[in-house]
């Protein structure tokens, strides 16, 4: 079954003149947070956690479990609203009817209606939304060589993934959340929707927030970066900015002053392996002799930061809310 696609129409439009966000730089927010809070009863889930993510990027949420991450997912998707401070899409609230029109939402257990073939899931999709491209979402499917005629309940999980992603993608949205999505997919199966999902994104213009525990598979696919923790912002900004500001400094154990001095750099972490001495720091100035410097890895930077909750943040001039104070000093 092959359905006409309907139009966005303007959208590129709408996103251009969406300047209630706009950054010093020229660039326009996607997903902005001032001091945004969320409690549940006596627990907070977020804490003022303030932070910016521009149009067109693809930025990795990262934090340990009970971070925030699912939190920031559900009330940048408008499903549940905030105890303090502010979010916002688009510059307007993630719950009205216009913003939700231009967001897509993957949560980990990737609701679907068991009993429904994936002729009907797609069907529903296209009676539910303004927006749809029942071609794309055809070709999604039929690349993983499923019929549209099987029924959602006999998928498996892998095969429900993709799926889900290709209703996510008919949607047309402008930002894409995905909530785990590669959480129970197959190594082949990843590879593979992952390709879709940066053709899609590359394609159409899509600014992307995904969360993984997997470090390694959001290297190579995330420009922008976005680590939560205790519900705080710890890390935020572009990619390439972050590894320039940060250096691995390996040196011996049994040298005279091991570590990294505080006063001249901002040490992020120190480890100890035998007679080894490595460390991520911020430097301020030249790093003196007796140390290898190294450039990490985005993987470096990110564990270092998930071992080290006592860190200073870093939020960087591309990931900095208008009006809010820096994070670093």
């Amino acid at each position: 079954m092959s359905g006409a696609s309907r139009s966005p129409g303007g959208r590129s439009g709408e996103l251009a003149r969406t300047t209630a966000d706009r950054h010093p730089s020229g660039d326009v927010a996607v997903l902005e947070a001032r001091g945004l809070g969320k409690r549940y009863r006596r627990r907070h889930a977020l804490s003022d956690c303030s932070f910016r993510i521009p149009a067109g990027r693809v930025c990795g949420l990262v934090g340990p479990n009970g971070g925030g991450k699912s939190t920031l997912m559900e009330l940048a998707a408008g499903l549940t609203r905030p105890t303090s401070g502010s979010i916002t899409v688009f510059g307007e609230a993630p719950h009205t009817a216009s913003a939700r029109r231009r967001i897509a939402y993957l949560a980990q257990d990737k609701p679907l209606y068991s009993r429904f073939t994936i002729e009907e899931t797609l069907r529903l999709g296209r009676e539910l939304n303004p927006v749809w491209d029942q071609d794309n979402a055809e070709r999604i499917v039929r690349q993983g060589e499923l019929p549209l005629s099987v029924r959602v309940g006999s998928l498996s999980r892998g095969e429900r993934t993709r799926v889900a992603l290709a209703v996510a993608l008919a949607k047309r949205p402008e930002l894409l959340l995905l909530d785990e999505p590669m959480a129970d997919v197959d190594p082949i199966s990843r590879h593979q929707l992952t390709g879709v999902l940066m053709a899609e994104a590359a394609e159409h213009g899509i600014t992307v927030l995904i969360s993984s525990h997997v470090l390694g598979e959001l290297d190579g696919i995330c420009d922008f970066v976005l680590l939560l923790g205790a519900g705080r912002t710890r890390l935020a900004g572009d990619v390439d900015e972050i590894l320039d500001r940060h250096r691995l400094l390996v040196g011996t154990d049994d040298a005279e002053d091991p570590l990294p001095e505080p006063d001249l750099h901002e040490v992020v972490e120190v480890r100890r392996t035998r007679r080894q001495v490595t460390a991520l720091v911020r430097p301020r100035v030249p790093v003196a002799d007796g140390w290898d410097v190294v450039e990490p890895a985005v993987e470096d930077v990110l564990m270092a930061y998930l071992r080290s909750p006592g860190a200073t943040p870093l939020i960087t001039s591309s990931a900095r809310p208008v009006m809010t104070p820096h994070a670093e000093r």
